[in-house]
């Protein structure tokens, strides 16, 4: 079974349950109801005005029951239309927050995202252990998404082996620093549904929330 028909079914069986109990305490409000009837006092019967407010109360209950059941088919229908949609970006490319870089054959992209426009930004390249092997300077730019790529050349002119990178953003507007937010790009191998929402899982970011995406390739 497919993870949307697990949902889907979920959904359905959720529904089912909830309007069998709400029937069962309309069931057993009315068994109550008559049976207080019967056995009532011939000389002191049961007030008008107290049937008909017991019954508003079964009739507000059975309302509620069944608008919650219609809201859980609602959660599951969006649920299952995420699930969907997100299934379509598998083997593309997402960018969302994180700082590791991937070079592979020669080439490697990343991403910042700059609270406000600078006229100062350098990109550096960082290993493992945290040293400092290529630094870019970007110069000015506006506020927003900024993308960057990285051939694998360090600083001095050698190739940097395919892998795993860090990188660290410096931005400034008027020597004063500006905030950079972090984008690491990921490729979408698969796609999770739980109980956070619809994640992502990619090969450089891990597992990401769908919601944290910035942009999609």
């Amino acid at each position: 079974m497919s993870t949307v028909d697990a949902v889907t079914s979920g959904a359905s069986t959720a529904t089912t349950t909830t309007k069998s109990a709400a029937q069962e305490s309309e069931d057993r409000f009315l068994k109550l109801l008559v049976t207080q009837m019967k056995n009532q006092d011939p000389l002191n019967p049961m007030d008008n005005a107290q049937v008909t407010s017991q019954m508003a109360q079964l009739s507000t209950v059975t309302g509620i029951d069944k608008l919650n059941s219609t809201l859980q088919a609602m959660s599951s229908s969006f649920a299952s239309s995420q699930s969907l949609q997100a299934a379509g970006m598998i083997g593309r490319s997402v960018l969302a927050p994180g700082s590791s870089l991937s070079l592979q054959n020669g080439f490697a992209a990343g991403g910042f995202e700059l609270a406000l426009s600078t006229d100062k930004t350098v990109v550096s390249i960082k290993d493992a252990a945290g040293n400092t092997l290529h630094s870019m300077d970007l110069g000015a730019q506006q506020a927003g998404n900024v993308m960057f790529q990285w051939d694998g050349v360090v600083d001095g002119g050698a190739i940097a082996p395919s892998g795993t990178y860090k990188f660290e953003v410096s931005a400034s507007q008027g020597g004063n620093k500006v905030d950079a937010t972090l984008l690491a790009l990921g490729n979408v191998s698969s796609v999770s549904l739980g109980a956070s929402g619809v994640t992502l899982n990619t090969d450089v970011l891990g597992s990401v929330n769908v919601s944290t995406v910035k942009q999609i390739f």
